[in-house]
This record gives C-alpha cells, sequence and structure tokens, in this order.
C-alpha cells in the first residue's frame, strides 16, 4: 500500500476531505522524520516503534573487485512493530 492509497483509504473511511487528510499524514511523517534525526525513538502504541539502530563496524567484500573493505559504523532508521501487529498472520491475506 503506497502513501496515496493511505490517504485514499482515510478519506473512504472518515469522509474527511483529501487536503486537509494529505496535509496531516505529510505533518505525521515529516514529525517522525525530524524526530529520528533529533536521535528521538518514535513511539506509536499500538502500532509500533520507529528506532535508531546502530550497526558496528565490520569488514565487507567487493564482490566485483575481490578486495576487502571497512565499512564503519553506522546508525540505521529501523521499525519495530507492536506486539499485536507481529501476531497478525499476513501469510492468509498476502498478495503475491
Amino acid at each position: 500500500m503506497t502513501k496515496s492509497e493511505i490517504i485514499e483509504q482515510i478519506v473512504a473511511t472518515t469522509g474527511i476531505e483529501k487536503p486537509a487528510v494529505t496535509a496531516t499524514v505529510e505533518a505525521l511523517m515529516k514529525t517522525i522524520k525530524e524526530s529520528m534525526v533529533k536521535g528521538e525513538n518514535v513511539y506509536l502504541w499500538g502500532f509500533g516503534t520507529f528506532q535508531l539502530k546502530t550497526r558496528a563496524a565490520k569488514t565487507g567484500r567487493n564482490i566485483s573487485k575481490g578486495t576487502f573493505v571497512k565499512i564503519p559504523a553506522h546508525v540505521i532508521p529501523a521499525f519495530k512493530p507492536a506486539k499485536y501487529i507481529s501476531l497478525i498472520d499476513i501469510s492468509t491475506n498476502h498478495n503475491n
């Protein structure tokens, strides 16, 4: 599902006008991004947590050249779903 599909679903479900829903979704995404840039985790109870994870430094390999490359430690954004979402069996509703 894309962002525009989410917006359309909210419009259909709530009856709120599309520009208002679009602005709200954009504001939510902007707030989450800004919080993560500041190093803060974002907790959405019942949905999940957007958090920053630190990856340790490691040695990788450039396959095309056959050389080893040092990959420095870095921080990546991650999403951890809430327990309720983790328990949903998506295999029965998954479109391949």
